[in-house]
C-alpha cells in the first residue's frame, strides 16, 4: 500500500460554520430545522439565497486564497463533510452538496467560483431532504456542523476534457453476490471511465462495471453481448473549454479524444462478431473499432484489484467497521479519496426456501443478485404495470406515479406492502425506464422489487453503492430484481392485474391511472393469507409466496401515521375552513356582483382530506360579460395558488382546489 496516493486536500473545519454564522448575523438558523416540513419546502431559496449573499469572515477568505495560490489551474471539488454525514449508521451520502470547479480564469474569478461553492455546500445542510431524513433519525436535536474538503480532482487531461482514467466506489461487504465464490467479505466494485459520479449515483441508462477485488475474473456478465449491453455507455468529465461538469457519449468521445488518452487500450476491449477482444497500444485503432470499456487488462493484467482489496481489509481493521471507500486513478497512481463507516442496515441470516410451497400461491420467485432475509406479513402490494406505464404519453402522467406512489407510503401499513414495477426506480435519466421517487416516498415500505422485461428495455441494475440503495439499505428495505423472460424464473403478473385495485378508494384524484398502479388489499383478495418472501444467497434464490399470517398481532396498521386519521383530517379541514374565511373576506362582491358566498362538502363538515377541494356555492346577481369574467379569473387565480400551497404542505399535486 506504500504507493496509493491522496490527493492534495484543503480542509474547512467544522466548527468554522459557527463562526460563518456568527459573522452574518445568522444564528437564528440553528433552530430552522425545528420548523414542518411545509415551511422548510416554501423557504429553502430563501435560506440558500441568503447563504449565498452573506460573506466568508476573512481568515476563512485568506485560507482560501492560499488554497488557491498551490492548486494553480488544476480542476477542485467542493465536498462536504459534516459531523452527522460521517458517522457510522447514517446514509447522508447525496444528501449534501459536492460540486466540482474547473479553477480556469483570473484568480479574483477563481477564488469567487470557490467561496460560491463553500456557501452553496454550507446552505445544503439546511435542505428538506436532509433535515427529514435527520428526524426519521432522531438526529434532529444532535448538533449538526457542516465542514468542507476542497481536494484537488484526480485525473489527466485529454484533449479539452479532464478526467480520471478511471473511479469508483468499493465496499468491505458485499450484500449482492452473483457467484457462490464470492462470500460476503469479498467486497464489491462500482468502476468507472471518467468521475466517480456515475458510480455512485443511481443512473437508469447507464452501467457501472461491477467486480469483487477478491475475484475480480468472477464478472457479472459473461457473454460477449452481455458484456457490451451492460457496459459504461457515458463518461462523466470536466470541459475545460467550456469552463463546466458535463456528461459525455462514450463511443464519441473515444472515436474522437481516444488518440489523445494515454493507455486506451487498458481500459477497452474490441467487440465484433459476437466476440470480445483486448487490443495493445498499437493494434486499436479508434476509428474503425467498436470500444467497449470493460477494464479487462486492469483487472486480469494489473494489481489493482489487489489494493483495493487490501485498502478495504486494513481500513476495516483499524476502524473496527465495514468501510466503504471512494477512489480514481489517472493513469498512473491509485489515488484514495474518501472512506467512511459502510452503511450496515439489517443484516440479515439466510431464509429457508420452502419446498412445500403450493404453485397456486407463488407469486414470483427469483435468482439473480439475491440478499440475505425474509419479509412477513405483507398486507398491500402497490404494482405499477410495465405496459401501461410504458404507455404513458406524457411527463405529467409519469411524475405523477411518482407522486402516487410516495402518497400511497402514508397511507398503507409501514413496513408491511411492498412495492412492484418496472425498470431502476429512483434514477435520474428517461422516466420511461423506471418509477421517479425518493427515499421519503418510499420509506415505509417492505420491499421493492424492480421487474425487468425485455419488451420495454425495463433493465433492474445491482445498485449496491449507490446513494439510493444506501438508502433502501439503511431503511431496512429489501430489494429484488426478477427477470420475468427467463424461463426458470416465475412472475404472476396476471394474478396481480385480476385483483381488486383499491388506489381509487385511497387516492381518488389519481383514479385516472388505476390502469398503471394497482394497489392490491392481500388479505381481501386471497382468503386471509399475506404475502411473504423469502432470500438465500447462498441458493440464489428467492421466492415470494402467499401464506396464513403467522400471527395478526404482528401487522400493526397504525406503526405510520395515516394522512387520512381524525388529527389529520382536522388540521386539513381547518386550514381549508381559514382559506375559504380569507376568500370572502377579500372578495370585492359588489364590484363582481357577488351576493353570497356558502361553504359546504367535506370542508364544512370537518372531513376533508389532503386532496379534498374546497367547495363554495357562489350566489351571483346580475352581472355584465365584464364583471363575470373578473370573477372567473380571480377564483382559477385562487385555486391554483391554494393547490400549490396544498402541495407544499402535503406533496399532493392537483391542478387547482377550488370547486366553484
Amino acid at each position: 500500500l506504500a504507493d496509493i496516493k491522496v490527493p492534495r486536500t484543503w480542509y474547512i473545519a467544522t466548527d468554522q460554520i459557527v463562526d460563518f454564522l456568527h459573522y452574518n448575523n445568522l444564528e437564528e438558523l440553528n433552530s430552522y430545522k425545528y420548523n414542518s416540513a411545509f415551511y422548510l419546502r416554501i423557504t429553502y431559496n430563501n435560506v440558500v439565497s441568503k447563504i449565498k449573499n452573506s460573506r466568508l469572515p476573512p481568515n476563512t477568505v485568506q485560507m482560501l486564497r492560499l488554497v488557491l495560490d498551490e492548486m494553480d489551474s488544476v480542476p477542485i471539488i467542493v465536498r462536504s463533510s459534516s459531523l452527522l454525514e460521517d458517522q457510522q449508521g447514517s446514509a447522508f451520502s447525496g444528501k449534501y452538496k459536492s460540486l466540482f470547479l474547473t479553477n480556469r480564469g483570473t484568480k479574483a474569478e477563481r477564488l469567487d467560483a470557490l467561496i460560491d461553492a463553500v456557501l452553496e455546500v454550507y446552505s445544503s445542510m439546511y435542505n428538506p431532504d436532509a433535515i427529514q431524513y435527520r428526524r426519521e433519525k432522531n438526529l434532529l436535536n444532535v448538533a449538526e456542523q457542516m465542514g468542507v474538503l476542497i481536494q484537488e480532482v484526480v485525473g489527466q487531461q485529454v484533449g479539452g476534457y479532464y478526467l480520471p482514467a478511471f473511479a469508483g466506489v468499493a465496499f468491505s461487504h458485499n450484500s449482492l453476490r452473483w457467484s457462490p465464490r464470492i462470500k460476503p467479505e469479498d467486497g464489491l466494485v462500482r468502476m468507472v471511465m471518467g468521475l466517480g459520479t456515475r458510480a455512485v449515483d443511481r443512473i437508469n441508462n447507464d452501467y457501472p462495471v461491477l467486480f469483487s477485488p477478491e475475484h475480480p475474473e468472477l464478472r457479472v456478465n459473461q457473454t460477449p453481448a452481455d458484456i457490451r449491453h451492460y457496459s459504461p455507455k457515458y463518461i462523466d468529465l470536466i470541459n475545460l473549454r467550456e469552463n463546466k461538469f458535463q456528461t459525455v457519449e462514450a463511443a464519441q468521445f473515444l472515436r474522437e479524444e481516444g488518440a489523445n488518452f494515454d493507455k486506451l487500450h487498458n481500459y477497452v476491449s474490441v467487440y465484433s462478431d459476437d466476440f470480445i477482444e483486448d487490443k495493445n497500444a498499437f493494434t486499436l485503432d479508434t476509428q474503425k473499432h467498436e470500444m467497449v470499456i470493460t477494464f479487462n487488462k486492469i483487472l486480469t493484467k494489473t494489481d489493482i484489484p489487489q489494493k483495493i482489496c487490501r485498502i478495504l481489509k486494513v481500513l476495516s481493521q483499524k476502524l473496527q467497521t465495514p468501510v466503504d471507500i471512494e477512489f480514481a486513478s489517472d493513469g498512473e497512481n491509485l489515488y484514495l479519496l474518501q472512506c467512511r463507516p459502510q452503511s450496515g442496515g439489517i443484516m440479515s441470516a439466510p431464509a429457508p426456501i420452502p419446498q412445500n410451497i403450493a404453485q397456486s400461491d407463488i407469486l414470483f420467485t427469483a435468482n439473480r443478485f439475491i440478499c440475505d432475509g425474509m419479509v412477513k406479513n405483507i398486507t398491500h402490494i402497490v404494482y405499477v404495470d410495465g405496459d401501461e406505464y410504458n404507455a404513458l404519453s406524457s411527463l405529467e402522467e409519469l411524475y405523477a406515479v411518482g407522486e402516487a406512489v410516495g402518497l400511497l407510503g402514508d397511507l398503507l401499513p409501514g413496513r408491511h406492502y411492498i412495492l412492484m414495477g418496472p425498470g431502476r426506480w429512483g434514477s435520474r435519466g428517461d422516466l420511461k425506464l423506471g418509477v421517479r421517487v425518493t427515499y421519503s416516498d418510499i420509506s415505509s415500505s417492505a420491499a421493492l422489487i424492480e421487474i425487468a422485461k425485455k419488451k420495454h428495455s425495463y433493465t433492474p441494475e445491482l445498485s449496491f453503492g449507490t446513494h439510493f440503495f444506501q438508502d433502501l439499505v439503511e431503511a431496512g428495505i429489501v430489494y429484488v430484481p426478477i427477470y420475468p423472460d427467463e424461463p426458470e424464473t416465475i412472475f404472476k403478473d396476471n394474478l396481480l392485474l385480476g385483483c381488486d385495485n383499491v388506489l381509487n378508494k385511497l387516492l381518488p384524484k389519481f383514479s385516472h391511472l388505476e390502469k398503471v398502479i394497482r394497489v392490491i388489499d392481500v388479505p381481501a383478495s386471497f382468503g386471509g393469507k399475506t404475502l411473504s418472501i423469502h432470500m438465500n444467497s447462498e441458493l440464489g434464490k428467492a421466492v415470494a409466496f402467499f401464506t396464513r399470517p403467522q400471527s395478526a398481532n404482528n401487522i400493526d396498521m397504525t406503526s405510520r401515521p395515516k394522512i387520512w386519521q381524525t388529527e389529520s383530517r382536522q388540521e386539513h379541514s381547518q386550514w381549508r375552513y381559514y382559506m375559504a374565511q380569507q376568500i370572502a373576506s377579500s372578495m370585492d362582491m359588489e364590484g363582481l356582483g357577488v351576493k353570497g358566498i356558502y361553504l359546504h362538502g367535506s370542508v364544512n363538515s370537518q372531513d376533508a382530506g389532503m386532496g379534498s377541494d374546497i367547495d363554495l356555492l357562489i350566489h351571483v346577481g346580475k352581472q355584465n360579460e365584464t364583471q363575470k369574467i373578473k370573477l372567473e379569473n380571480w377564483i382559477d387565480g385562487w385555486s391554483r395558488a391554494l393547490a400549490q400551497i396544498n402541495y407544499l404542505r402535503t406533496g399532493y399535486m392537483v391542478d387547482k382546489l377550488l370547486d366553484v
